[in-house]
């Protein structure tokens, strides 16, 4: 099978990186598999299109995959150019309204969506949250004639649970109740109203210093520097604590005694996913894939931030629920349905 994907990430073409392994099992599983990177400014989309046609003259692919909406316009073009079907794959909540009032690029992108959904040959969302607000915003009976599948993006649960503690938190942060954030530090995920929390909890706690509780926010990202600020101002230097991205969150996960998500909004929630096969105690904001694998007493409504501070009191008084037990894919189940999904796509065009 000869797949075209257009996508935005530089990572898929390093062979080193997650992302770029990832792509090389698509490869050996499809067949052949063609990516075309396009980011940046408009000159950059510009010469991506012409590279695009000449890859499709070239090797004449019989499916192309797109994620995000520049893409996907792409894939559109490309499908109306040379009558080749399209799957359009949808990674994040945005039909969220938060989403929509993050930026301007956001409404555009929102806009591009509402015209290119109906268009696709196929469509794959990452969890039954945007299969649902697709129903809801498209309409019922446009998304009737909609072929979308449900497929997030594979998790190796088994390897995560099968690593070994290179790093216990407890040995390194001593005599603390540890919650963990892991992610991109980007505005959506709402790592502000975490630090708020962090606040009240510290003007509020009256145990002893050792027992205090512990922030630590794992990752990098455009809003590091400001969020480093911010607990500066808050005056919660004891309290919080920076650390780069690690290849060892595994360790992480094991040892902290909670994994917290704020985010505004989340396609799928991949670290959530990680966090629950090892079964961490977990609270989130109700985003992606949260109310599939976490209990009604774990879950908070979106900057709902008198919600988080109920549910991180039960954390520290031990009452809150592991996660709900979930069956995870093997990576070779996996690869059958990412390949399966494309073929569909092809027979539907």
């Amino acid at each position: 099978m000869k797949v075209l994907m257009i996508s935005g990430d530089p990572g898929v073409l390093n062979p080193n990186s997650d992302a770029g392994k990832r792509m090389e099992e698509y490869r050996q599983t499809l067949g052949t598999l063609d990516i075309l990177v396009c980011r940046g400014n408009i000159f950059s989309f510009i010469t991506g299109f012409f590279r695009g046609v000449k890859i499709i003259r070239k090797n004449k692919p019989e499916v192309i995959t797109a994620q995000d909406m520049e893409h996907s316009l792409f894939a559109w073009i490309f499908s109306r150019l040379f009558k080749v079907p399209w799957q359009m794959q949808i990674h994040t909540d945005i039909f969220s309204p938060y989403f929509w009032q993050e930026s301007f690029k956001n409404k555009i992108r929102v806009v591009l969506a509402k015209f290119l959904l109906p268009r696709a040959s196929c469509i794959r969302v990452m969890s039954e949250r945007i299969k649902e607000s697709i129903t809801w915003r498209l309409g019922r009976q446009v998304a009737a004639e909609l072929f979308v599948t449900v497929l997030p993006i594979f998790v190796d649960t088994e390897k995560i649970k099968n690593t070994p503690i290179k790093t216990n938190l407890h040995k390194k942060y001593p005599g603390r109740f540890i919650i963990l954030m892991a992610s991109r530090i980007t505005r959506e995920k709402n790592i502000v109203m975490a630090l708020e929390a962090m606040r009240g909890l510290t003007q509020n706690d009256t145990r002893t210093n050792a027992e205090k509780v512990l922030l630590l926010i794992i990752g990098d990202g455009p809003e590091k520097e400001h969020l480093r600020r911010m607990a500066y101002s808050l005056k919660l230097d004891e309290s919080v604590v920076f650390e780069s991205a690690t290849s060892d969150l595994a360790s992480y996960y094991k040892t902290c005694d909670l994994f917290l998500l704020t985010s505004d909004y989340e396609g799928y929630g991949r670290t959530l996913i990680e966090a629950a096969a090892i079964k961490a105690k977990i609270i989130s904001s109700d985003v992606g894939i949260v109310p599939e694998i976490l209990e009604l007493d774990c879950i908070f409504k979106i900057g709902d931030k008198d919600g988080l501070a109920e549910k991180i009191n039960a954390a520290l008084a031990g009452q809150l629920k592991p996660p709900k037990p979930v069956i995870f894919q093997t990576k070779e189940e996996y690869l059958r349905l990412y390949k399966n999904n494309l073929e569909q796509c092809q027979k539907i065009f």
